[in-house]
């Protein structure tokens, strides 16, 4: 479990497909804190340390699912990843409760400067079955893009808007995102549970 708190945004040194996985090797500043199993999020998907060399890098897998279902699949060493570690329970809840499961890709329409800030609208892909199972936005709520919480503006149908602050935009991989970039989304758990709910009722 994350909280959409970006930790850092690291670089890929290395990639390798193994079959239909991808083993994905990062540069990170606090590798020498990691252990083998850990769970951490990566452009919002929840992925487990799978290699620890002890040269400041570590390494995990994605299986097909997961490339097909994120943006981790178009990666290229020297792009940067946002990375979170997992919650300590004895936290606060900085962003909201975010799961590692990506819904979906989105692709970056614009950015547009708003007096020192930053307006990016994405647009995703409609699914009205998914829909009604709670996979959507809503005015002033919760949605994570490339692992980073974030509250929806202007929301429609197919498309949304975030207002990215300078230090969200410095410090996580948002300063790489330009029109046609495919980032990942995770809509809100609270939504789906209540989308459900209004189903089964």
């Amino acid at each position: 479990m994350f909280s959409g708190i970006v930790e850092d945004a690291i670089e890929v040194v290395g990639l390798r497909h193994d079959a239909g996985n991808l083993h994905i090797t990062l540069k990170c500043p606090f590798a020498d804190e990691l252990r083998i199993d850990q769970s951490i999020s990566h452009n919002g998907v929840c992925l487990t340390v799978v290699s620890l060399p002890g040269d400041g890098t570590y390494t995990v897998t994605a299986i097909r699912e997961t490339l097909d279902r994120s943006n981790l699949g178009n990666l290229k060493v020297g792009d940067l990843v946002n990375v979170e570690r997992s919650m300590k329970i004895d936290g606060r809840l900085d962003g909201h409760i975010v799961q590692g499961h990506v819904d979906t890709t989105a692709v970056c329409e614009s950015v547009e400067p708003a007096d020192g800030s930053w307006y990016y609208k994405f647009t995703y892909n409609v699914d009205p079955a998914l829909i009604k199972k709670g996979y959507m936005t809503v005015e002033k709520g919760s949605v994570t893009v490339n692992g980073v919480s974030l509250t929806v503006c202007d929301s429609e149908r197919d498309n949304f808007r975030v207002a990215i602050i300078p230090y969200t935009h410095d410090h996580t991989n948002f300063h790489r995102i330009e029109p046609g970039t495919v980032v990942n989304l995770e809509f809100d758990i609270i939504g789906k549970y209540l989308a459900r709910l209004a189903e089964l009722s």
